[in-house]
């Protein structure tokens, strides 16, 4: 608006009319001037994401979307619902390079970042699709976060800005798979969300096998910068455990993570693996996992297992989009 020679209003309006009440186009834009609506289609370009597929669970009120993306690609959202609201899991990357071995979503390796407008998009979509008041959001969609740095933190500050969305980032909940330089990074914004850490195993040699990120930063670096993340945020730190039978869902394996978990203050998502076929990993039984819960919690750690929302149209992300081969490079 500066640029143009318009006094400093004119920002604060278009920001609302596009973070508010999420227009797709200029000529909507009604308190502006029609010279101006006219000037902005010249100069600018209002993102917007195309519903490729929506799929709605018939046993609970899970939506799964497909996005289309502008330039051919596409990305994975899930809407859910719980008793606290609505809750949104999104995509911070069109596919994924840290290869852990039993995601759907790193198969095809990473196509590019989003950028914080189809982050951004990937909510508003959402939310205008299915007429649902979106309370709460989940980064744990197709991509890393953290390997999307710059990006997601632009994303996150537009979310939670007073004249846009204003979305508290005590209500967001981002997962990495343990990039420790980006934690520490994110450790210095001092923001109040939720980390939250996909550990997988507690050994450095079983969680190199699935997870290859291990190699460069064992568990014990990890850690430590876990609690040093609490240390400087107060925030409570949750663990994703994904159990896989015979890999890591043994007794033995629940009393070493409560070993390795002792004295955090932290909270233990125990996750039944999705099933995909290219990984010859199976999901533990419903009485592995239950045993495994209750020997975590005799062992005076915080564990709740995952509640499975959309089971019926594979909710878990990455499945929907390698189904569809709606990938380009």
């Amino acid at each position: 608006m500066a640029r143009e020679g318009l006094p400093k209003y004119r920002a604060g309006q278009l920001f609302a009319w596009l973070h508010q009440k999420q227009v797709l186009s200029f000529e909507e834009m009604t308190n502006l001037p029609k010279v101006l609506q006219q000037r902005l289609e010249e100069l600018c370009h209002i993102n917007r994401l195309t519903v490729e597929r929506k799929l709605q669970s018939q046993l609970d009120e899970t939506v799964k979307y497909l996005f289309g993306l502008e330039d051919g690609n596409c990305v994975e959202s899930v809407l859910m619902r719980y008793k606290h609201g609505d809750s949104l899991c999104i995509s911070t990357q069109v596919g994924c390079r840290m290869g852990c071995k039993f995601c759907a979503s790193t198969l095809g390796g990473l196509v590019r970042n989003l950028t914080p407008a189809e982050m951004l998009d990937e909510v508003y979509t959402a939310a205008r699709d299915s007429g649902r008041k979106i309370s709460s959001l989940v980064l744990m969609g197709i991509g890393e976060p953290l390997d999307n740095y710059d990006n997601v933190l632009r994303f996150l500050k537009l979310l939670s800005h007073k004249d846009g969305l204003n979305l508290s980032l005590r209500h967001v909940s981002l997962s990495t798979c343990g990039l420790v330089d980006r934690i520490e990074r994110l450790m210095e914004e001092n923001l109040p969300l939720t980390l939250s850490i996909s550990l997988h195993a507690t050994d450095n040699e079983k969680r190199s096998q699935i997870m290859p990120v291990n190699n460069r930063w064992h568990i014990e670096a990890l850690l430590d910068v876990c609690k040093r993340y609490f240390a400087r945020t107060g925030r409570r730190i949750s663990f994703e455990y994904a159990l896989i039978e015979g890999v890591n869902d043994s007794p033995e394996d629940a009393k070493a993570l409560a070993d390795l978990l002792k004295g955090f203050i932290c909270h233990v998502n125990l996750i039944p693996v999705n099933q995909v076929k290219e990984t010859g990993f199976s999901r533990s039984s419903r009485q592995a996992v239950e045993r495994f819960q209750k020997l975590l919690e005799n062992l005076q750690i915080n564990a709740t297992v995952r509640r499975e929302l959309g089971s019926d149209i594979n909710a878990a992300c990455g499945q929907l989009r390698r189904d569809t081969g709606r990938t380009k490079v």
